[in-house]
């Protein structure tokens, strides 16, 4: 079999199936990365063809299967500390709420978890200064593949680059061994963070409401009506005046209403909707 040995037909059957099971829309200009990314799932399961592989999938005649093509489709580039403006308005945030109070942050399309364990570990150090509450950390993904791999809080050294120094020595063991060249995020940061698979183009489950909820660079895989749903149900789940992070180059103006702008890739709840 040829890597390139997909048509288009065969193609719009994998699209349909992404976009039903998590709202991705895949586009055109796609297909390669289809290919590569399902061609040892093809070969795994000793089947002639994309065309063959795809037909299972419809019909689940391979049990998992179709998690796990999902979870290699899905898979997103995330790091330490992206996109840092967010966490610095993060801590202007943490430090208007009262004390005696519990700051709730949903980390919802967590992927590998570097988001998730930069939010634990802006909190903690605001924490330890004397300047936040307590605090509570969730991550989700569709991806059952990056959630195993955010729960066990290993990483490679070369994914440290953008961790400040002394959080680095503070919430992070150096491999040794057979893990030398890892790190590991402290046990009692994993502690603190709840991993869940969830799946935003569903009804939600029942969630306590939350401060802040970030979902930074995800709604561009989405279309308009998947999009509106995905946030519509999302400020379901956020406190009246809660904030609601997307990716800084993302803009939800006009797409639905009560929320208002209050920074790049940042949108506040208005209380009165």
């Amino acid at each position: 079999m040829e890597l390139n040995d997909i048509t288009d037909r065969e193609y719009a059957v994998i699209r349909e199936l992404l976009f039903r099971q998590s709202g991705i829309s895949l586009g055109p200009g796609k297909k390669t990365l289809v290919v590569s990314r399902l061609f040892k799932r093809v070969q795994a399961h000793g089947l002639a063809s994309f065309g063959d592989y795809f037909t299972a999938l419809k019909a689940g005649t391979i049990p998992g299967e179709l998690q796990t093509a999902i979870d290699l489709l899905t898979t997103n580039e995330t790091y330490f500390f992206r996109e840092p403006r967010h966490f610095s308005i993060l801590e202007e945030l943490v430090d208007r709420v009262p004390r005696r109070s519990v700051f709730r942050v949903w980390s919802a399309a967590s992927s590998t978890g570097e988001e998730a364990y930069t939010i634990a570990m802006t909190l903690q150090e605001l924490r330890r200064k004397g300047r936040s509450p307590d605090w509570e950390v969730r991550a989700s993904d569709l991806n059952t593949r990056v959630l195993q791999q955010a729960k066990s809080g290993l990483y490679s050294m070369a994914r440290t680059e953008s961790i400040p120094g002394d959080l680095l020595k503070r919430y992070f063991l150096r491999g040794t061994g057979r893990y030398e060249g890892k790190i590991l995020i402290d046990r009692k940061l994993r502690e603190k963070i709840e991993f869940a698979r969830i799946n935003l183009i569903e009804p939600l489950p029942d969630l306590v409401p939350f401060d802040v909820i970030f979902l930074r660079n995800v709604l561009i895989y989405f279309d308009t009506p998947v999009k509106r749903k995905v946030v519509i149900q999302l400020l379901s789940k956020l406190k009246p005046d809660g904030v609601l992070f997307v990716g800084m180059a993302e803009n939800l103006s006009g797409l639905v209403d009560g929320l208002v702008s209050v920074g790049p890739g940042v949108y506040r709840r208005d209380r009165r909707e």
